[in-house]
């Protein structure tokens, strides 16, 4: 029988008891009564059709797309303690929220937090309303991180509570962004992900045993809902900053909110058993990733604890052919195999577009499947050189797996790894002693990206132990700009590996585009092992005084060929659009923002290079200022691109008295328009080109003007008013 080559990692399910990091407790809601609870409050999600996902994931492995094999539907939401759910009263003044999510039907549900922000001492659980819970989950749970996802829990409803004590009353941010309705059962199969091929080999076999260490590298990932492999590197500092390996294409979007499982790995060689599933890691940052050799390179949002014993594996960059390979994996999502191949590898191509790659034509023990994705290739020297991208490798005919090749993926990987020469053996952090005292700064938050009519800001940092020893006390250094430095003492207790909230108070920040840098230093009072961790930046721009805009694009009939961005004069970026959808002409697309005084060049590009009027319709731009003012506009002739530029100045073009005497209705109008100018000598109605569609005389000392529009085509259109040396604009929506 013909069988296609598939993408290794695409057919994956969901880990059966994965143990996120978690402190302990219980939730109250399994002992309402006891606490005189209320039911929670329940949410009761859209029902899945469940046949036809089925139908659509069986279409798609006939077909072998791209993409993990789904066993859940995401619902996108935004439930957050201010708005959902309810409050109660606990003991010794603690504060209850609980709200309960439904989704009919389901084999489990799961969570991702997209606001993930709990002060010391605040707990969450997800608790089943029959039993089963999981938690208390903390700030420790995803350190340095904002986000968090969930494994699912079983059932159709899952409750959520937050348990905050007094002393942080009305500061945890928690919000649900997405519901994760489960119509596969994650839970099945006696090895939890489901078996793999009976060919596989179990690492603790005696195939094993010369790459123990190597062995301890490597981990399970739970990408949403599909799994991959990757494993740890070691980087010319050998510093234990955890840099994980895996495959280009197991990244889908942000891998803020994967979990990593490491050892897991069975405890006999055959038969098969199981084995404790609780040593993750929750959360990366993604650093480089590139389908040319398809690679990825993340950093775990902390280094694995040293009670998971885990080893970073050594690489050779020189491209030089290895005798023989050896594969370790989690075949579809399985407990962790290896695999041999006694002969030299050759050169080839896999994918499109095509990957360079190691091309291993068959081995001679185990395999590989769907959920090896990502998984390192080792040398008979046992350093890294590669990670599976795709084959056509099972148990019924092992053969031709392709390995993105590690040397040619190195200059991506260089200016993290360092520079060390072409060959590194592994690290063992057991084996040496690590830094002692490392405080790093991993993220700046309560800082919009763009500020209207104020002057100030009241930003946070996270604080980050990434010592062995408990942090007592460091120094923020706060910089706006290139100013001097501002100190702010530190003091607290940070176990290794937790993270704080640190308040900076109020800073006073002027119009215009700007840079806050918070670094930490003298950890304990001491120098600080690790420099490279300590700063992190953040760029925003503050609109004081501040001026609403308006501008109003209208798109020609193809809108896909459009797109724009919106600037300063210094070309930092404020916000961009486009591609839209092709169709009829003379959609407007509005857009409103708070600019402070200062130029601005709205850049409109035409990917066909012929503007976007008038051969398909009359496109074109026009800007307004808060007192709709006329700003600037463009009548959409230009070839590639054309740039707008207008400016703000602090006194305005137009006070907001003046702008009061000019009102117009209904507004979407059809036939008949009444405009109120109390100074009109001229009305005038124009398209977005800037072109007057109609002009209506007024009687002399007339405050209300009843304007015909039924000649006008559904469209915008802009409504001026002129006399009296006063000349005002008003948008205007004509509906058909």
């Amino acid at each position: 029988m013909h069988r296609t080559t598939t993408l290794l990692g695409l057919l994956a399910a969901p880990l059966l008891t994965l143990a996120q990091p978690a402190f302990g407790g219980r939730p109250f809601g399994l002992s309402a009564p006891k606490y005189g609870l209320p039911a929670p409050q329940q949410v009761t999600l859209p029902e899945v059709d469940v046949a036809a996902r089925l139908a659509e994931d069986a279409l798609h492995a006939q077909e072998g797309r791209p993409g993990p094999a789904r066993f859940g539907v995401v619902h996108t939401t935004a439930f957050d303690l201010q708005q959902h759910g309810s409050w109660h009263a606990g003991p010794d003044g603690l504060r209850i929220w609980q709200l309960a999510l439904h989704c009919p039907g389901a084999q489990a549900v799961g969570l991702t937090f997209t606001d993930f922000r709990l002060p010391e001492g605040v707990r969450v659980f997800l608790y089943d309303p029959i039993g089963p819970y999981r938690g208390a989950f903390t700030a420790a749970s995803a350190p340095g991180m904002m986000s968090m996802g969930t494994v699912p829990l079983a059932g159709s409803t899952v409750v959520v509570e937050v348990q905050e004590p007094a002393a942080v009353a009305g500061l945890t941010r928690l919000t649900i962004g997405e519901v994760i309705h489960a119509y596969r059962d994650p839970f099945g199969g006696a090895k939890g992900f489901g078996d793999s091929g009976s060919c596989n080999i179990n690492v603790i076999c005696p195939d094993g045993d010369p790459w123990r260490d190597q062995i301890r590298s490597v981990a399970l990932i739970l990408a949403g809902g599909g799994t991959c492999t990757g494993q740890l590197l070691n980087n010319c500092a050998e510093d234990g900053t955890p840099y994980f390996l895996t495959a280009n294409h197991c990244v889908s979007g942000s891998t803020a909110n994967w979990v990593f499982v490491f050892n897991w790995d069975s405890p006999t060689c055959t038969p098969t058993n199981n084995a404790p599933d609780n040593e993750t890691v929750a959360g990366s940052t993604l650093l480089v990733n590139d389908p040319g050799t398809d690679v990825a390179l993340l950093e775990l949002s902390a280094a694995p604890p040293d009670t998971f014993n885990v080893y970073y594996s050594g690489w050779d960059n020189s491209g030089a052919f290895p005798d023989s390979l050896v594969g370790i994996h989690h075949p579809r999502g399985d407990i962790k195999k290896i695999s041999r191949d006694l002969d030299p590898p050759l050169q080839g191509t896999f994918g499109s577009p095509p990957a360079q790659c190691w091309h291993i034509q068959a081995w001679d023990h185990g395999t590989t499947e769907p959920g090896s994705s990502g998984s390192g290739v080792w040398d008979q020297n046992k350093r890294l050189v590669g990670q599976l991208f795709g084959g056509q490798a099972d148990c019924s005919n092992s053969v031709n797996d392709y390995y993105g090749r590690f040397d040619l993926s190195w200059p991506l990987l260089e200016p993290h790894l360092g520079t060390c020469g072409s060959t590194l053996d592994g690290w063992d952090p057991n084996g040496t002693t690590p830094v002692t005292n490392d405080a790093a700064v991993t993220a700046i938050f309560d800082l919009p990206e763009q500020l209207c009519g104020i002057d100030s800001v009241t930003p946070y940092v996270t604080l980050k132990n990434n010592g062995t020893g408990v942090l007592t006390s460091a120094t923020l250094l706060v910089t706006v700009d290139a100013g001097a430095p501002t100190p702010q003492p530190w003091s607290g207790s940070l176990q290794p590996g937790q993270t704080m909230n640190v308040p900076l108070g109020t800073i006073y920040i002027g119009n215009g585009t700007h840079t806050l840098t918070v670094a930490s230093s003298q950890p304990n009072g001491l120098p600080d092992g690790n420099p490279a961790n300590d700063a992190s930046s953040l760029e925003f721009l503050v609109a004081f005084p501040a001026q609403d805009v308006s501008i109003l694009l209208t798109l020609d009939a193809w809108g896909s060929e459009t797109t724009w961005e919106l600037t300063t004069d210094q070309g930092t970026v404020i916000d961009d659009g486009g591609p839209y959808q092709n169709g009829a002409p003379e959609e407007v697309v509005e857009l409103g923002y708070c600019l402070g005084d200062g130029c601005y060049v709205f850049t409109i590009e035409d990917v066909a290079g012929d503007g976007i009027c008038c051969d398909y319709g009359n496109g074109g731009l026009v800007v307004l200022d808060g007192d709709s003012v006329l700003m600037a506009e463009s009548d959409g002739q230009f070839t590639d691109l054309e740039e707008v530029t207008f400016c703000i100045t602090g006194t305005g073009i137009a006070s907001r008295d003046d702008a009061a005497a000019f009102t117009l209705w209904p507004n979407p109008a059809n036939d008949q328009l009444t405009v109120e100018c109390a100074w009109a000598e001229r009305i005038t109605v124009h398209d977005l080109t800037g072109r007057p569609m109609r002009v209506h005389g007024v009687r002399a000392g007339a405050v209300r003007h009843a304007v015909d529009i039924t000649t006008l085509a559904a469209g915008g259109y802009v409504v001026e008013c002129v006399g009296g040396g006063l000349r005002r604009a008003l948008p205007l929506l004509v509906r058909r």
